[in-house]
């Protein structure tokens, strides 16, 4: 009996290190994990020339994968929103009202937030820019 104990111990003791492995080789293997960083609060201005303000309001959330990207893209927020207040403050009535003019405007917001992360941190870290709400009052 004490030898199947050996024995069975023997065999525990070899299959520990390639569990581990496997386990290793699986966390490896696995898809990055891609999150949603909402700005919070609204983005909210004035934009367009003209005597009278016209505003908007602009719900957005940014792309990113991995918890590395996350953490430094939270920590450079406050120099986003500014660069996207700036961005929006330049549109006028054309750039907002029709859904092409929305598209470039969230190509054109995403590229400058990719400038902005890549001069901060040397890489753009955000993958895509979501506009969830946009509303304009002209």
């Amino acid at each position: 009996m004490t030898q199947v104990k050996r024995l069975t111990a023997l065999l525990l003791a070899l299959t520990f290190p390639l569990l581990a492995m496997a386990q290793e080789e699986a966390k490896e293997g696995e898809a990055p994990k891609v999150a949603y960083i909402d700005l919070v609060p609204s983005l909210v201005g004035n934009y367009g020339p003209g005597p009278r303000l016209k505003y908007y309001k602009a719900d957005i959330s940014l792309r990113v994968t991995g918890p590395e990207a996350q953490d430094k893209v939270t920590r450079h927020e406050p120099l986003i929103r500014n660069q996207l207040v700036m961005l929006f403050s330049q549109q006028s009535d054309e750039t907002l009202n029709s859904s092409d003019s929305k598209e470039k405007l969230r190509q054109e917001a995403l590229k400058q937030v990719q400038q902005v992360l890549n001069s901060e941190e040397g890489a753009p870290l955000v993958d895509d820019l979501l506009f969830n709400n946009l509303i304009i009052q002209p």
